[in-house]
């Protein structure tokens, strides 16, 4: 059996009771969320503040996410995840990671799939109608585009559903595991502002390019932003939030707007996912008054990591995507051996800089290559 030990990196420019970070009760994308960052959540948090030291990298990961013995059955499961995507890097991730359960516990199968991007909302819905009345699977785990119409779908379901990346609020769900969007773009959204000042800039105004308008994970990660880059003396502009569905084309087109809307410079640029905050900095580049400009994405991907080594990218709020998947089957796993699962599982997030982005990209290449 292959252990995988995830690293755990502790430092940063935020204050003790932050670096609770990803644990917090903001976990998840839909304002449920809260509701299922349990106790196990707070220990969490309770681990992890101790913890504060000067840099320019941040970290904070859970005090489940690393240490503890993972969960093996010797019986024979069938366990279904269905993702938002698997068309994209940060979703293979998660998709490995939950494959890779079923490589070192061959006697759980594990059938990943999603959607063919984050806006095929009916292709999701059937591959979830689909599943859970075939009746060939012990266990679900489920990334829901719609959470609200996934609540629906599930309804009455008795099989184990466990909620991964973007929290269900539904009582079928025994389990959220994930990032606490919200407390790690805040995260990211302090040491925006903290590089942004060493970039030089004395206006700290901030616009952030966000993905589906009215999906939760983009309001949580929303609302972190613009309580971190305010609270650390930034201004979050929340009246010109460029909405761009989560894909870099449309990315650079809230680009090219924010460019005519301020052609003296905007310091801070935050986006929801890294391809967008790439695909930002390219529109931006070549010209002066962005060169400064701090551009900070979320998910911590390959390509990110090489763009803030290439300096085209400043910074990412990485998650443990490959964590995500593997913790989401282990957790169906133990509910269906019948154990009490915790509310709110942890997964862990970094925020990522030109100081960590080669481990962090040596580490993302070997789950995938």
């Amino acid at each position: 059996m292959r252990k995988r030990i995830l690293p755990v990196v502790v430092s940063g420019v935020m204050v003790a009771g932050l670096l609770a970070g990803c644990g917090s009760s903001s976990s998840g994308s839909s304002s449920s969320a809260s509701s299922a960052a349990s106790s196990s959540s707070k220990a969490a948090a309770s681990s992890s503040s101790e913890a504060a030291v000067s840099g320019t990298s941040t970290a904070a990961t859970s005090a489940t996410s690393g240490s503890e013995e993972e969960y093996k059955t010797d019986k024979d499961y069938n366990v279904d995840v269905i993702l938002k995507t698997t068309s994209s890097e940060y979703w293979k991730y998660v998709e490995a990671g939950a494959k890779s359960y079923n490589t070192d516990y061959p006697n759980v199968k594990v059938d990943v799939k999603g959607a063919t991007s984050e806006t095929a909302y009916d292709e999701q819905q059937n591959m979830i109608e689909t599943d859970l009345n075939a009746g060939t699977y012990d266990g679900f785990v489920i990334a829901p585009l719609q959470a609200d119409l996934a609540a629906t779908l599930i309804k009455g379901q008795t099989a184990p559903i466990v909620a991964v990346d973007t929290n269900i609020d539904a009582p079928e769900v025994l389990s959220f595991v994930g990032t606490s969007n919200e407390d790690a773009a805040k995260m990211g959204g302090e040491a925006a502002v903290k590089a942004a000042k060493e970039a030089g800039w004395d206006k700290i105004q901030a616009i952030c390019i966000s993905g589906v308008q009215g999906d939760g994970t983009a309001t949580a990660r929303l609302t972190g932003y613009q309580e971190g880059i305010d609270g650390a003396g930034g201004e979050f502009l929340k009246d010109e939030i460029q909405y761009a569905d989560a894909v870099a084309d449309k990315a650079v087109n809230c680009m090219e707007a924010i460019i005519q809307n301020h052609p003296e410079g905007i310091a801070i640029i935050c986006a929801n996912n890294d391809d967008m905050a790439m695909a930002a900095a390219r529109a931006a580049a070549g010209n002066d008054a962005y060169k400064n400009t701090v551009f900070i994405g979320f998910d911590g991907i390959q390509s990110a990591c090489n763009a803030i080594l290439n300096g085209e990218e400043t910074m990412s709020v990485a998650q443990e995507a490959y964590a995500m998947g593997r913790k989401s089957v282990e957790a169906v796993v133990k509910a269906l051996d019948g154990k009490t699962l915790d509310k709110f599982i942890n997964s862990g997030c970094e925020v990522i800089d030109k100081s960590n982005a080669q481990q962090r990209l040596d580490q993302l290449k070997s789950y995938v290559g």
